[in-house]
């Protein structure tokens, strides 16, 4: 097990376990969480022998969202002139892109969540695959109640998992959703009596996930994101060359095997990773 300062990684049976760890702190987002977070991820993909990622949280809240202080203290955000204001963006492409590693994973992410999932929050669990919620858990778009609008990833994935209608109405009124509301909604994928049980639903879902050939996953995962933000036309030329490139008959059987002798199959993992400007010549 890894023990960092907001998280604890751990990985067992190719499934891996980050569970935020500040629960004194409601799990607040700060610099800190970002970019624990954000070298947590990148290792993961690199690394290639996870082949499931379930993340869950510690105390009354998954988590509470931006730590509000920082923006007092580590970073100051200069709305006095148009070069200040420019700088908003980089700064916030900086906080997107590290949500969006959980999108692009080579591995499909699970989220196990209970109390609330405020603000950054909500931008985070969006990006994931998979979610499962305690019965006592709540979704807020908090920004609109503290005068912002949300900014790292929401509303651009939200309307895509939810009535448009419901997304307007959460992002306008800064309202609570519930668990069950959510589960009407399509947003989380079921519901448990406590976070307990959620999170071994979603440990149970990973594990079952982890038991499939890892290239199949990939290419299943592109598939299912390339498909949401392109027409079925392009989608499924895309299939194609994606299908031909990772298509094993050496899985398949492998699969099939297994299925017919009740046993375990056995599948290669992911290739790991280099940085071109990490190989020496």
């Amino acid at each position: 097990m890894t023990e960092l300062t907001c998280f604890t990684l751990s990985t067992e049976n190719h499934v891996a376990h980050l569970v935020l760890n500040k629960p004194d702190t409601m799990n607040t987002m700060h610099p800190t969480f970002w970019r624990e977070l954000d070298a947590v991820l990148t290792q993961i993909h690199r690394d290639g022998a996870a082949r499931a990622l379930v993340i869950s949280s510690t105390g009354k809240h998954f988590s509470a969202g931006m730590a509000l202080e920082t923006f007092a203290g580590a970073i100051q955000i200069d709305d006095q002139s148009p070069e200040g204001r420019a700088a908003v963006f980089d700064l916030l492409s900086d906080m997107q892109a590290t949500f969006t590693k959980l999108e692009t994973l080579r591995i499909p992410v699970i989220a196990a969540l209970q109390g609330g999932v405020i603000g950054g929050a909500v931008d985070m669990v969006t990006a994931c695959c998979i979610r499962y919620a305690s019965a006592d858990a709540f979704f807020c778009i908090q920004e609109i109640n503290i005068g912002m609008v949300a900014d790292v990833g929401t509303l651009q994935r939200l309307p895509k998992l939810i009535p448009l209608a419901v997304v307007k109405e959460l992002a306008y009124t800064g309202r609570r959703m519930t668990s069950s509301q959510a589960k009407e909604y399509g947003l989380v994928n079921a519901i448990f009596d406590t976070p307990g049980a959620t999170l071994e639903a979603a440990m149970q879902c990973a594990r079952e996930i982890a038991s499939k050939p890892p290239i199949a996953t990939w290419g299943t995962k592109q598939a299912i994101h390339y498909a949401r933000d392109h027409s079925v036309e392009e989608s499924l030329k895309q299939m194609g060359w994606l299908q031909g490139a990772i298509w094993s008959n050496r899985h398949v059987m492998e699969a099939v095997t297994a299925m017919k002798t009740k046993r375990p199959a056995d599948f290669p993992p992911l290739k790991g990773l280099q940085r071109f400007n990490d190989i020496g010549l």
